[in-house]
């Protein structure tokens, strides 16, 4: 649904926490309070309360779009209403969980795509996301605390918001409001404090939080003076400043997934370009299993916005120094390599062999974490 010519888009502000219950949904309903009272045309376009009492008496007073029904293999779901947002057309939509799934017949698979066409239809947008739901943190935040999160965003949405609100809360103070009630049922509380809430797991996700928004702060304070540096230098007539890029090594393995997100990791701390390069034998065939790993590296690439690299060769060290060259890359990450087998393990090792032919490249080997002696998680 592209907007109208001309058409200013909105801003985006999401509210960050490091779990549920940090009071995400509260702030974003503070706000929208705010804003009705300063004269804004605002409606909540998706709340999700989670049965708990504040939160629905705080959206007490705020225009709410109704949602509507999707009936979806024998069941009737409820999902957001985006044909009647985007006619209902407010200045200011509240659309809580930015990382949901909808249910399918909707006309996008995730909400923050429905998100995007609001924007595009020049409507501000108060959102809520936690920081376990960005997709480069997957790996991270499974070593952290044991659970695989299935919902996932791209990173580079939060980085497209206008404003990011860390909403900040101390493990114990989370977990006080946990045991009292007011996260989860009384029925779920024991679970909840032997899983996904143990103390642990909560400072160490503060802690992602807080480096996240840094990073956020970072990146668009980089992107400004960037932008002043350029602008200056081209009315000095001055050369460019050559740009870091990065170029992690693939393979059509499940474990190639943990690479490619750290080096993302990488790239975004660098402000740096990333391309993901697979050199295959001449005339090999993939397994069903290779071609599947394959193709969620292909669908991972896409959601990260890097790009990946097939190129065919039997020598992996001539065709890695070959592209590059030609794509002028300055890091090249590469996981721990397989054990050599025959005459192989008289060859030099594949990065010491990319250290000789790219003396300008800085070789990077990635740590997997999961095969660590003491245990799955650190």
């Amino acid at each position: 649904m592209d907007a109208s010519a001309g058409q200013p888009r909105g801003r985006l502000k999401v509210f960050l926490g490091m779990a549920a219950g940090a009071g995400k949904t509260y702030r974003m309903l503070l706000e929208g309070h705010a804003e009705l009272q300063a004269g804004r045309d605002v409606a909540v376009g998706l709340l999700e309360t989670h049965g708990r009492a504040e939160t629905a008496r705080l959206a007490e007073g705020l225009p709410a779009v109704s949602r509507r029904s999707v009936r979806y293999r024998g069941t009737v779901l409820e999902e957001m209403d985006l044909p009647a947002i985007l006619s209902r057309a407010p200045e200011l939509c509240l659309i809580d969980e930015l990382a949901h799934t909808n249910a399918p017949g909707t006309e996008h698979r995730k909400r923050y795509e429905d998100v995007e066409d609001v924007l595009a239809a020049g409507i501000d947008v108060l959102s809520t996301l936690n920081v376990q739901h960005l997709e480069s943190l997957n790996d991270h935040i499974t070593e952290l605390s044991g659970v695989r999160v299935r919902e996932t965003i791209p990173d580079a949405i939060l980085g497209r918001a206008d404003e990011v609100v860390l909403i900040d809360l101390t493990p114990e103070a989370l977990l006080e409001r946990l045991r009292a009630g007011r996260i989860y049922p009384l029925e779920r509380i024991d679970a909840a404090l032997n899983n996904f809430f143990r103390i642990e797991n909560l400072a160490a996700l503060r802690e992602v939080a807080l480096r996240q928004v840094a990073e956020e702060v970072g990146a668009k304070r980089l992107t400004t003076e960037l932008v002043g540096s350029r602008e200056e230098s081209l009315a000095a007539d001055a050369p460019q400043a050559v740009g870091e890029r990065l170029m992690a090594l693939v393979e059509p393995y499940p474990r190639a997934q943990r690479l490619v997100r750290r080096a993302w990791r990488s790239a975004q701390r660098l402000g740096a370009e990333l391309d993901l390069l697979w050199v295959k034998a001449p005339g090999q065939e993939l397994s069903d299993d290779e071609q599947r790993s394959l193709s969620a590296l292909r669908q991972l690439a896409s959601v990260l916005g890097a790009r990946l690299l097939e190129e065919e060769s039997d020598d992996l060290a001539a065709a890695v120094v070959d592209v590059a060259c030609r794509r002028g890359t300055t890091y090249i990450l590469l996981g721990h390599s397989r054990p050599a087998h025959g005459l192989a393990r008289l060859r030099l090792p594949l990065p010491q062999r990319l250290m000789q032919s790219l003396p300008g490249v800085d070789v990077r080997i990635v740590a997997d974490r999961t095969r660590r002696p003491n245990g799955d998680r650190p």
